[in-house]
């Protein structure tokens, strides 16, 4: 439920990034210079993030968007998960990955991306989407589900961070992919951890705002753990040493967390003639 038909340009807005975010896997994927200048470590991680998007994430966001034009609340709020993980693995691209040539086509998906979900927020009705849920239980356990699962990954991060600030060393992922600093550490950290959380509480305060903002991060962290299963594969693919040891809890936690997406899902009432 957006206000009147003022979000519909903030959807045709993704529309463009995804066809954009399309192209530019298309190329990294094929042109072998793209990511010449990242590290052992981190090329098979781009690669996995290129595919996942290729085959998952920006299908799912053209979609979605379409739907959403067409009066789905269901589809409204997955997209804004979509849209939300696109302006946080575009802020890594563009970021992290040598300067080049799919610079500027990074830089307009983050902005579009950035805008889209900014505008799509703004003129949502919270409370109209609110009154759409049918079950305070599913609400309630995506809630919990937030909180905990922000505050593990959390305790994860700052597990490899903390004990490299008190020796006065550098983390092992950031020698590894030879940033500066770990993006991901720094995005989840700073902003999306801390939000995931204050998400939980708003829905557990029966807050509007949370209604819409937590089948939103729910898409985010599933969509966050395709690329994370990808990586060993295309490691293995390459002839490296593969992580498969982190199969079983990533698959463990991206199953459960889509069943509860889709539990979530169930309840609300699913189409308005305000798309």
């Amino acid at each position: 439920m957006l206000s009147g038909r003022r979000g519909d340009k903030w959807l045709w807005m993704s529309i463009g990034a995804a066809i954009l975010a399309i192209a530019g896997s298309i190329t990294a994927l094929s042109v072998r210079s793209i990511y010449s200048g990242l590290t052992p470590a981190f090329l098979p991680q781009a690669i996995a993030q290129d595919i996942a998007s290729l085959a998952v994430v920006s299908p799912s966001w053209l979609l979605l968007a379409v739907l959403a034009l067409r009066g789905s609340v269901r589809a409204k709020l997955l997209w804004l998960g979509v849209t939300t993980f696109t302006v946080y693995n575009y802020v890594i691209y563009t970021f992290s990955v040598p300067f080049g040539p799919l610079f500027p086509l990074w830089v307009a998906v983050l902005g579009l991306s950035l805008y889209s979900l900014i505008g799509g927020i703004s003129t949502t009705d919270h409370a109209a989407i609110s009154r759409c849920y049918t079950n305070r239980r599913a609400a309630a356990t995506t809630a919990w589900v937030l909180i905990v699962v922000a505050a593990l990954f959390a305790f994860v991060w700052l597990s490899e961070d903390l004990p490299a600030l008190i020796s006065r060393t550098v983390p092992k992922s950031v020698t590894e992919m030879q940033l500066p600093t770990n993006p991901v550490h720094i995005l989840d950290l700073g902003f999306f951890l801390p939000a995931a959380v204050y998400t939980g509480v708003l829905l557990l305060r029966r807050v509007p705002l949370g209604y819409t903002a937590a089948p939103a991060f729910l898409v985010f962290l599933i969509l966050t753990g395709l690329p994370i299963l990808l990586t060993p594969v295309v490691q293995s693919a390459r002839g490296a040493a593969a992580g498969w040891g982190v199969e079983i809890p990533i698959a463990t936690l991206t199953i459960a967390l889509l069943v509860l997406l889709t539990w979530l899902m169930l309840t609300v009432r699913g189409d308005s003639g305000q798309a």
